[in-house]
């Protein structure tokens, strides 16, 4: 009776911890602060500023000024106000739930004036949209399956041959398979790939290393929530989700990082994170004893020796 109670509680507990860390990011999604830029004549421009609201955080610039920040992703869109006509300029190497908003907004602005809209962007197949979300959720459950299996199979030896040759098969499918989706993308965002399977794949292998099969409760964990993070922009998120996960998952800068290399651009950070994270795993996978497996009988060896066992029984003889 007690058990199928705490059981019981155990899952409903459960249930409820992921879908706040995970179904809550996206139920509680509002727009706060997005960055915008409008070019314009004075008398626009100062409408457009009075606008202004906690949804939206307008920049009026000149026109090389607005391209700069659009260029530099520090606004979603842009809005060139001539006359007779207004023109919404998107970067694809922003993160689509921001462009998104970015138009919808500069849209409304735009009709508000009473101008035909024109959006300039360059064509960005649903298949790109996709491709940093998913190659970096994809690297994670290659290399976590590989640490998986190694201790399923009880791998005793080589544990970070199989960790760097996972990374690199793993990458090696996932750019074949994005590909195939009509993706391709640079040897240097190749680089990067490889750079984040490695770390993940040497971080995933240093836990199983310490916990065994226990390391999947933390990993699993980790996927399931983070995807839904990392596939949206912070000033879309609920704050209390920006700093208690936002600002650390990893998959928030290999997503980042990867839709940036797609389109011609530059990154720095990130490599400093995956480097942080790949020394991690290397120190845990090089620290310590790895984690003791149960025997298939259910005993447990403690480590006693044949000459230090028990005596028989006064009346048992050897042979």
């Amino acid at each position: 009776m007690r058990t199928a109670l705490v059981t019981a509680a155990a899952g409903a507990v459960v249930a409820f911890l992921l879908g706040l860390l995970t179904f809550g990011v996206q139920a509680t999604v509002h727009p706060h602060d997005v960055p915008l830029a409008v070019v314009a004549p004075p008398p626009i421009a100062e409408r457009v500023e009075a606008a202004d609201s906690a949804e939206v955080q307008i920049t009026v610039a000149s026109a090389d000024e607005a391209r700069t920040l659009l260029a530099e992703k520090k606004v979603y869109g842009v809005l060139e106000i001539a006359p007779g006509q207004a023109i919404i300029r998107l970067n694809p190497a922003v993160n689509p739930s921001g462009t998104q908003v970015a138009q919808q907004v500069l849209t409304g602005v735009a009709q508000g004036a009473g101008l035909p809209v024109k959006v300039e962007t360059p064509a960005v197949s649903a298949a790109e949209r996709t491709a940093p979300l998913a190659a970096s959720a994809l690297l994670w459950v290659g290399g976590m399956v590989a640490g998986l299996l190694f201790v399923v199979l009880k791998g005793n030896r080589f544990r970070w041959l199989s960790s760097l040759t996972a990374a690199v098969l793993v990458v090696g499918s996932v750019t074949g398979l994005l590909a195939w989706w009509g993706v391709t993308f640079s040897a240097t965002a190749v680089g990067f790939l490889l750079a984040v399977a490695v770390s993940f794949a040497l971080l995933q292998a240093g836990l199983f290393k310490h916990l065994g099969i226990r390391a999947m409760g933390i990993l699993g964990l980790l996927y399931l929530m983070a995807p839904a993070v990392a596939g949206q922009v912070p000033e879309l998120l609920n704050p209390a989700y920006r700093a208690v996960l936002w600002s650390w998952t990893p998959f928030r800068f290999s997503t980042e990082g990867l839709r940036s290399l797609m389109y011609d651009g530059s990154i720095s950070t990130e490599w400093w994170v995956f480097g942080g994270i790949a020394l991690v795993g290397l120190v845990l996978l090089l620290a310590g004893k790895k984690a003791q497996t149960d025997r298939a009988d259910g005993v447990v060896d403690i480590g006693v020796d044949e000459a230090d066992r028990l005596p028989r029984p006064e009346r048992q003889h050897t042979a």
